[in-house]
């Protein structure tokens, strides 16, 4: 019988409870991905939404379980810290980052305090001034989550739709 690792189950609550919020109306999902890397072994998935009505700005929320991660638990290794990686982020077209990155970076520290680190990555378009530059954001929790973090998730979705709202 097949035993769920940690990233199954907290893929499985993740989903649910962003599914949840797209059936209230509070989130449009955008797009998913699900996958399973063979030549490492590893698991990751991503979740994509907006809010109804501005698809301009949007975020992803990632998860994902290295080799050792799901060796360790799989093999129930005392060596290994079991859990996967979470990581939300967010992007956004810039009109001007010269300030509007400062601000994005004080928001981002106000919403998910100072215990996380962030880092902004702006893109754009070479010869085409007609498509803004994309800003990502990416919150990095730099730990590990295990299953006791499921009662946490939707309070993570929330910070999410609240970063959405004001960016």
């Amino acid at each position: 019988m097949f035993d769920p690792t940690v990233f199954d189950n907290l893929k499985v609550v993740l989903e649910g409870a962003v599914y949840d919020l797209d059936l209230n109306g509070q989130l449009q999902i955008i797009g998913r991905s699900d996958r399973v890397e063979l030549s490492s072994m590893s698991r990751y998935y991503a979740i994509q939404f907006c809010l109804p009505g501005n698809p301009e700005t949007w975020a992803e929320l990632r998860l994902w379980a290295d080799t050792e991660d799901l060796a360790g638990e799989i093999l129930e290794l005392d060596s290994v810290t079991l859990g996967c990686q979470m990581q939300p982020v967010f992007y956004k077209r810039l009109k001007d980052p010269d300030t509007e990155c400062p601000d994005i970076e004080r928001l981002t520290a106000e919403i998910w305090g100072n215990h996380v680190s962030q880092t902004q990555k702006v893109t754009s378009v070479y010869g085409d001034s007609n498509i803004l530059p994309l800003d990502e954001i990416v919150v990095q929790f730099h730990r590990r989550f295990g299953e006791e973090v499921t009662s946490d998730l939707p309070q993570m979705l929330e910070h999410m739709l609240i970063m959405l709202d004001r960016l």
